[in-house]
């Protein structure tokens, strides 16, 4: 693997801040109409203010099973190029997942690395029994990465994409 999870520092989630508020990088979430107060429909980009770095990372960082939050780190350069996350949804053992690579970053075989690494840290250490995502159909590369790590799409409602992965499946893609 070229990249790693790293767990950030506090001080550290500029590139977060970074990272939501670039128009490149957030431009999968233009036009999505997010109901926050913090979100801009005509970028996808998220405001991130220093004043509320604590409350999200003690709510995020560190927390049990609850949730995971990690950056994809470069392991050569420890650049940061994204970040992953995970979250339960409906009880123990059931995650939603999230990724975010940095625009620079892209084309480069990182978001296949994150994924795995990602379902990794749920199957491995957080003992999932499975973890979901959903996204928009027209994500032709995002599908693609996701189908080869072991997702099956579930079904499409409301313009989203809803997919699965379980440890077994997961496990025949890995093993």
């Amino acid at each position: 693997m070229r990249i790693e999870l790293y767990t950030p520092q506090p001080k550290e989630l500029w590139f977060r801040q970074k990272l939501l508020a670039d128009p490149e990088t957030m431009s999968y979430n233009k036009g999505c109409g997010l109901d926050m107060p913090t979100y801009h429909n005509d970028t996808g980009c998220i405001d991130f203010p220093e004043e509320a770095w604590a409350d999200w990372y003690a709510r995020w960082v560190n927390n049990g099973r609850e949730r995971f939050y990690a950056y994809l780190r470069e392991g050569e350069t420890g650049k940061f190029a994204g970040e992953v996350n995970l979250f339960q949804t409906e009880g123990p053992g059931v995650y939603e997942m999230g990724i975010v690579l940095h625009s620079a970053c892209r084309g480069k075989g990182y978001s296949k690395e994150g994924i795995h690494l990602l379902l990794n840290h749920a199957f491995g250490e957080l003992d999932a029994k499975k973890v979901t995502n959903c996204f928009e159909p027209g994500r032709a590369a995002a599908l693609r990465i996701h189908q080869a790590a072991g997702f099956q799409v579930l079904k499409e409602e409301e313009g989203l994409l809803h997919l699965e992965v379980t440890k077994e499946a997961y496990g025949r893609v890995e093993g």
